[in-house]
């Protein structure tokens, strides 16, 4: 059980939550600063195992911190976060003895990783290998299997891995796509370099673009700076693009530019830049029949499917329903710190009768509030929210569809009024909207977009 201390530095209580509970889940204590002041202070009080500090802060920046930091003990480890990082300035953090560099965005599981490497090289025990999903690296994203396709699957993955060949992942939602492809990388030659995911359906069209390649400062209205694109930031590691069947047809086509030539060009850039990336793409739609709609580029899908990867749904590997529902119930009782529920035989036997259209997500998702219904004591049917023939069978749902119908109310309508105040609660997330409802972004983006057609008829009518 690690009992080492870590100190936390960073202007944004978001970043410091995020972290903050990102490290205590893997067994360490973690101090927390909002200014590089107070951060030199409590160095001063106590010493750190490892101190963590973002780089561009107000007052004393994290480079200040890196330095006052090695004057009072040169042997701990420091390492610098930073957004606006650039050759120039990670040569100087490493200069100044800082342990690493790692640039924003990046994946909790590569800082934790990071943290663990550099507290094993503190300790003399050079590191190790923190990459094959156990312990704190993959302890909120482990796969669990017992399917013997699943385990065949896992360890022929763990084989091609090594290599750089573009893989492609299809499944049904909720089998765990982001898993598999976190799996692979973690797995590769790649494992201690970013993981950067872009969600293709969660970010619209004419931004996507930008995201994904970046631009230079004035290359439109608002570019106040150059920014790096996914392609970038995921330099040297590998880049998940999720939902791939949501992109545009255009953008495809410089997608399949960027993977052929391994080169970017940013947004009002003058010059390509190169780039060395691994691409894991995932979707839950038939690419094929997307093919032959005109909606998928032929040549992207062939360049993309050099690995195809083609997870179970959980109706097929039934055998897994007990192995995750242990460890979800082990999970979400230490996470809401109660004691830790059983399942009574009724719900067993209901959970594994079940056809779970919702796939692990499902599953995740039922044990989650069977957890917090029980309160630690043990769980009985009426805990359990399980959908049957197309209706959900538990109080909650049945309170809120009838918070949004009436008496005159159609279908259609509770559906669409359902749907915004949906939305309305995820303050206008729609990935989130759609986890809260069951269903995935396309058919969010879909609906809304019926929406506001019937609204253009109804307008033109008048």
């Amino acid at each position: 059980m690690k009992t080492k201390t870590i100190l936390v530095v960073d202007d944004e209580p978001s970043m410091r939550i995020a972290l903050s509970e990102s490290l205590e889940s893997c067994g360490y204590k973690v101090e927390v600063s909002g200014s590089g002041a107070d951060a030199l202070e409590k160095f001063q009080e106590d010493k750190f195992e490892v101190v963590i500090t973002d780089m561009r802060m107000p007052g004393i920046g994290g480079m200040d911190v890196l330095r006052g930091i090695k004057k009072v003990s040169s042997k701990t480890p420091v390492i610098v976060i930073t957004a606006y990082g650039t050759v120039d300035t990670a040569v100087e953090a490493m200069k100044e003895g800082a342990a690493d560099f790692i640039m924003k965005p990046f994946s909790i599981d590569h800082l934790e990783s990071l943290v663990e490497k550099v507290v094993g090289e503190k300790n003399g025990r050079g590191g190790g290998s923190k990459h094959d999903l156990k312990g704190c690296l993959s302890r909120e994203k482990t796969i669990i299997t017992g399917d013997k396709r699943m385990l065949a699957l896992l360890e022929l993955l763990k084989g091609v891995s090594k290599s750089k060949s573009s893989v492609l992942v299809q499944g049904e939602s909720g089998t765990g796509k982001e898993l598999i492809a976190r799996y692979i990388h973690l797995n590769s030659s790649r494992a201690n370099m970013p993981f950067v995911a872009v969600n293709c359906a969660a970010i619209p069209h004419n931004l996507l673009e930008s995201e994904m390649f970046g631009y230079e400062k004035g290359a439109f209205t608002g570019a106040s700076r150059m920014r790096l694109g996914k392609f970038e930031l995921a330099a040297g590691g590998t880049l998940l693009l999720d939902e791939i069947s949501e992109m545009d047809v255009q953008l495809q086509a410089k997608l399949l530019r960027v993977i052929q030539e391994s080169e970017v060009d940013r947004l009002g850039g003058k010059a390509s830049v190169p780039v060395d990336v691994r691409i894991i793409a995932t979707t839950n739609a038939d690419l094929k029949k997307y093919i032959k709609d005109k909606k998928f580029r032929e040549d992207l899908y062939y360049r993309l499917n050099v690995i195809p990867v083609r997870i179970p749904p959980l109706r097929e590997r039934m055998c897994d329903v007990p192995l995750l529902c242990e460890y979800f119930l082990e999970k979400y009782s230490r996470l809401g710190r109660t004691p830790r529920p059983t399942l009574s035989k009724e719900v067993a036997q209901a959970l594994e009768n079940y056809k779970w259209p919702g796939n692990v997500r499902e599953l995740e998702n039922v044990i989650e509030r069977a957890v917090l219904l029980a309160g630690g004591d043990r769980i009985l049917p009426e805990h359990l929210y399980l959908e049957k023939e197309g209706e959900m069978h538990s109080r909650s749902s049945e309170a809120s569809l009838e918070s949004v119908a009436s008496e005159d109310t159609t279908l259609k309508e509770m559906e669409k009024r359902l749907i915004f105040k949906t939305l309305e609660k995820a303050e206008g997330n729609r990935t989130r909207a759609s986890e809260v409802l069951g269903v995935s972004v396309r058919t969010i983006r879909n609906k809304l977009n019926e929406y506001k057609m019937d609204e253009q008829k109804t307008s033109i009518k008048s």
